[in-house]
């Protein structure tokens, strides 16, 4: 029987959009060696980040059903160890899609934590991926159903970002900067590819704005795009703190192993307020989720759940919560 002061069904309306908890990094990997040692780092590290094995950019012209015969082995293979490892396919208007997906799910369905459908050119793009996806997901038998992630890097995608984001079967939507910029057709500067310049160009700050806020609106989770100066650390942790703070994201690429730990640390709450957030947390629950005063603050279901989603985001990032309240709140996770 569900526990009726869990937050999970405490704090939200019956129907209200939640979004599924995610790691807050996606690294992704498309050659053989950095993909084994993306799945080494990740059972190292434990599922804070999620590994996305490499289709599109990982295959090479020509060994398509090579590459996807390869990349189903590894995600079914125990290097999965933690049962968060997706794929980016092909795009659905391109020739090995379908056999990617028949080789993918025939070989590692039941491992695979999502499935990544790249260059969407709208809806309609998103909806005949899905439909092909859950048509061998059915004929292989598998139960449930793939959650599916959708790339939106074309003017198309960008223009029904708000139906992408509200299809029952996406869970989450990625911004990819690069593509973007080079669909303008030379009209954005490529300044507007770098750690900085992404955040200051309007057309690309428009275009993150409509995802973010799509998704929060549809309770899926916002992806921010790549940062190619992967040694540049100071800059790839500015970013993602602007990524988080200014315009709504929730989870960010890497595109090198290097990324990965400061990606994590930057989304990762300050220990002062993860200390505060449960003890808020605790003493609402203690209260039924009545109003309570903390420290001479009122505080409300509103403001409740914005301390659940930083605690959770805490959980995700690996921050050593309370005894008490990961007894509370999280008692499926490992002391």
């Amino acid at each position: 029987m569900s526990d009726p002061l869990d937050p999970r069904i405490a704090l939200f309306d019956p129907g209200e959009p939640v979004a599924t908890p995610l790691p807050v990094c996606d690294h992704y990997a498309g050659v053989e060696p950095r993909m084994r040692r993306s799945l080494e780092l990740q059972a190292e590290l434990g599922p804070v980040f999620d590994v996305t094995l490499d289709c599109e950019d990982g295959a090479p012209v020509g060994g398509e059903r090579e590459h996807a015969h390869l990349v189903a082995e590894l995600a079914a293979s125990p290097l999965n160890r933690h049962g968060r490892v997706g794929v980016r396919v092909h795009p659905v208007t391109h020739p090995a899609f379908a056999d990617d997906i028949d080789t993918i799910v025939g070989i590692a369905g039941h491992r695979l934590a999502y499935l990544m459908v790249p260059k969407l050119r709208d809806a309609g793009d998103a909806q005949a991926a899905i439909e092909e996806i859950d048509r061998v997901w059915r004929a292989r038998r598998l139960d449930g159903a793939v959650p599916v992630h959708g790339l939106v890097e074309t003017h198309g995608a960008l223009s029904e970002v708000e139906r992408l984001a509200a299809h029952p079967r996406v869970q989450s939507l990625s911004f990819g900067l690069m593509d973007f910029v080079s669909a303008h057709r030379g009209a954005i500067p490529a300044s507007a590819m770098t750690a900085t310049g992404q955040f200051t160009h309007p057309l690309v700050v428009r275009a993150k704005l409509a995802i973010s806020a799509a998704c929060h609106a549809q309770g899926k989770t916002p992806s921010h795009c790549v940062v190619t100066e992967f040694k540049d650390t100071v800059a790839l942790q500015a970013a993602v703190r602007r990524a988080a703070d200014e315009l709504g994201y929730t989870r960010m690429w890497s595109i090198h192993p290097d990324q990965i730990r400061p990606i994590v640390q930057a989304f990762t709450p300050a220990v002062q307020d993860v200390a505060h957030a449960g003890e808020i947390l605790q003493a609402a629950r203690a209260a039924s989720w009545a109003p309570i005063s903390h420290r001479q603050v009122l505080h409300d279901r509103a403001s409740y759940r914005y301390f659940w989603h930083l605690l959770e985001r805490a959980a995700r990032t690996g921050v050593d919560l309370a005894p008490e309240v990961r007894r509370t709140f999280f008692p499926e996770a490992p002391a």
